[in-house]
């Protein structure tokens, strides 16, 4: 078991390397060129990174369908992708792991609304890694054993600010404040959480469920916080604005939804977005 001492050392460790990477992924993001080596017509899709294994699927099938078209994701915390189109990134599609940063570039006019569709839904839940069995549900958290917790920055990662909510609904949020680490997306947190740098953390289902290093132990409430679900648009400043329709709509079709439930992700209940 950590000492004071030696828990203070690898606290301050894990926050500063947090930050380090959080800013390395907010101001060094590079976008692909719109149009590929070969003359291909390109579309640039920033993504919440808990899509990645999923779109990365999905885009290559796409490709492998419609041959002279590239599909290029630039991947990262909804937060962190919204202030980089706010900013002019070159950006086709916006796809967010919450409402609130698709609500945030609308009301400023950067995307298309009538675009806007929910694709996915998602779960939040509870890990700890494999080999500890210290933790067994949230109330655990509270725990001395429980040295360090894992979550995304609230204020840029939705699944840090899903946790949020639902440590403030079971009322252990002033229990785990002082244990808690901020990590720039969900993958940093699953990664603190598989090397035993963090004792639990709080992720998405499908980023938890293929992990053989983490153990899921609870699934939040329902209640707990407000509905996971990922809303799709197109921006306002597309340069290709056929091909960002296209592969929006592909986004909400049948292949592409067997794929997001390989991956665990749940069906929007319903399709449209935001108007």
């Amino acid at each position: 078991m950590l000492d004071r001492e030696q828990f203070a050392s690898r606290a301050r460790g894990l926050a500063i390397a947090a930050f380090l990477a959080f800013l390395v992924a907010a101001s060094c993001a590079t976008f692909p060129a719109r149009v590929g080596a070969q003359g291909k017509s390109g579309i640039t899709v920033s993504a919440a990174i808990s899509l990645k294994d999923s779109l990365d699927e999905i885009g290559r099938m796409y490709e492998q369908e419609r041959p002279g078209v590239t599909i290029s994701f630039n991947y990262g915390g909804s937060g962190t992708l919204q202030r980089q189109i706010e900013q002019g990134a070159p950006v086709d599609i916006f796809l967010s792991a919450a409402e609130k940063q698709m609500d945030e570039l609308q009301a400023k006019g950067l995307v298309e609304a009538d675009s806007r569709r929910n694709i996915v839904r998602n779960q939040l839940v509870l890990i700890a890694p494999a080999s500890q069995m210290a933790v067994h549900g949230f109330q655990d958290l509270s725990r001395p054993e429980v040295k360090i917790i894992a979550l995304g920055e609230p204020a840029t990662v939705p699944a840090g600010m899903y946790a949020r909510q639902t440590l403030e609904h079971l009322g252990l949020l002033g229990a785990v404040e002082k244990k808690t680490v901020f990590a720039k997306d969900v993958r940093a947190v699953l990664t603190y959480v598989e090397t035993g740098n963090a004792d639990a953390g709080m992720v998405y289902q499908t980023d938890a469920q293929d992990s053989a290093k983490v153990r899921i132990v609870s699934v939040a409430p329902a209640d707990s916080h407000d509905p996971i679900v990922y809303p799709a648009a197109i921006l306002k400043g597309t340069k290709n604005s056929s091909g960002a329709t296209s592969f929006l709509s592909f986004l909400s079709s049948s292949h592409a939804g067997d794929i997001f439930r390989k991956h665990g992700f749940l069906p929007a209940e319903n399709q449209a977005g935001k108007n």
